[in-house]
């Protein structure tokens, strides 16, 4: 059995907590794409646990969680997060890193840090971790694998051939100062001894655990909306975070993916440049975001706001084949009096129901909203969902009915306690 979860929006969903949820049923917890501009964030008890790189599910003891071949891995930060975690009383015996994972450099941050400044005004909004660059070299076949990375010789040979073209690019283009080869060989070689025990053909670890009848959960970073195809090009991430990039993304075949989950926020945010319909630029969208501690957590930029978005879902229906959705942060919506779901869009004067791909049609869009009534109670204490406000209730069915989708789980905080099972996703 294998269960890919998705964002449906642009990231931020909280599909960390759902994937930490899930994977208590799970057997085997794969992230298949991102690097460490991701930033997912799950509470357990009174303890709050931010990763970058590492599988939500490390969480749980003898679980395998893989890093696969369709992340981008900074070995600095890669580091630093086991060494975080092992100081907080996690083992990580469990954790496993593809060979074929490709690595993100120090001249892949500095080149994402010129290029974004470069662009001045029509910046995208990257969180220069050097992720674009390095998918970048790797698209043109000038990227460090890990199975290069952890051999001494081989990662002397590459860094040489690529340092002299990086460094010539950095002085003669960009004006910048250029890195030495002695003292980056230097620093990756000592993190070498950490990395080269977790490196194993997750490809074939995934593929014999699959014939075992193990229980497989990919998990994914950012959203539909940032895909590198089908979100809004070019205020997108570097790779493809939907359900069909599980498959390239840690070398399982597409017809081995059995069921994909859809993390639905009970509004919209999203993070950087770019076209958003449903923004809201008053009080009330500054009162969900301070509620919803809407914050980057990789970055710490505010996160833009906006009413939920059925033209988005859809689109990431279509793209990604949701058999369940989940709902969450609905306890953000508390207090509001009328709540606003865009069902449309009105572009030169009629109604649409697609995203155009020419962002200048995109921002022309106006939505067209139906209101429903909120609710003043604090859902997020109450134990089942049968016993929320009939207003939480309708909300949530409007959602599923526009969308064609039925709801698995609804979320009403960050702990594990607060998610409420509607539909077992593993059955």
């Amino acid at each position: 059995m294998a269960v890919v979860v998705v964002g449906t929006q642009w990231g931020d969903e909280a599909k960390g907590k759902i994937t930490d949820f899930l994977a208590e049923k799970a057997d085997v917890i794969i992230r298949f794409q991102g690097g460490t501009n991701a930033g997912h964030t799950i509470t357990v008890g009174e303890e709050i646990y931010k990763f970058h790189l590492i599988p939500s599910g490390i969480l749980y003891p003898k679980k395998d969680c893989i890093i696969g071949n369709g992340v981008v891995i900074d070995p600095r930060a890669l580091v630093q997060e086991i060494e975080g975690l092992q100081k907080r009383g996690l083992s990580l015996q469990a954790l496993k890193l593809s060979d074929r994972a490709h690595l993100i450099m120090p001249y892949h941050q500095k080149l994402d840090e010129l290029e974004e400044e470069r662009r001045g005004a029509k910046q995208i909004g990257t969180t220069r971790r050097g992720i674009g660059p390095a998918y970048m070299d790797k698209i043109t076949r000038r990227g460090i694998r890990v199975a290069d990375f952890i051999n001494e010789v081989t990662l002397r040979e590459k860094l040489t051939l690529i340092l002299k073209e990086k460094n010539e690019l950095l002085t003669k283009i960009y004006k910048a100062e250029p890195f030495s080869l002695e003292k980056m060989l230097k620093e990756f070689i000592s993190y070498i001894p950490v990395i080269k025990p977790l490196v194993v053909d997750t490809t074939l670890f995934i593929h014999q655990a699959r014939e075992q009848g193990k229980k497989l959960l990919f998990e994914g970073a950012q959203g539909t909306m940032l895909d590198m195809d089908h979100g809004t090009y070019p205020y997108v991430t570097s790779s493809n975070p939907i359900a069909g990039g599980a498959a390239a993304g840690s070398g399982i075949a597409p017809a081995y993916l059995d069921t994909v989950v859809g993390v639905v926020k009970a509004y919209t945010t999203r993070v950087g440049d770019g076209p958003f319909v449903t923004e809201l630029e008053g009080d009330t969208g500054q009162r969900i975001r301070e509620v919803g501690k809407e914050y980057g957590t990789t970055t710490g930029r505010p996160r833009r706001i906006g009413w939920l978005d059925m033209v988005v879902l859809r689109h990431a229906n279509r793209i990604n084949g949701l058999k369940y959705i989940v709902i969450t942060l609905l306890d953000v919506l508390t207090g509001i009096e009328t709540l606003r779901i865009c069902t449309g869009y009105l572009y030169r004067g009629k109604i649409i129901s697609h995203i155009p791909a020419n962002l200048q049609e995109l921002e022309e869009c106006e939505p067209v909203y139906e209101d429903l009534p909120g609710w003043q109670e604090d859902i997020s204490k109450i134990e089942e969902f049968g016993d929320f406000p009939w207003q939480t209730k309708s909300y949530v069915k409007r959602v599923a009915d526009l969308l064609g989708v039925e709801v698995a789980i609804v979320s009403v905080g960050p702990r594990r306690n607060q998610t409420k099972v509607l539909q077992d996703v593993f059955e």
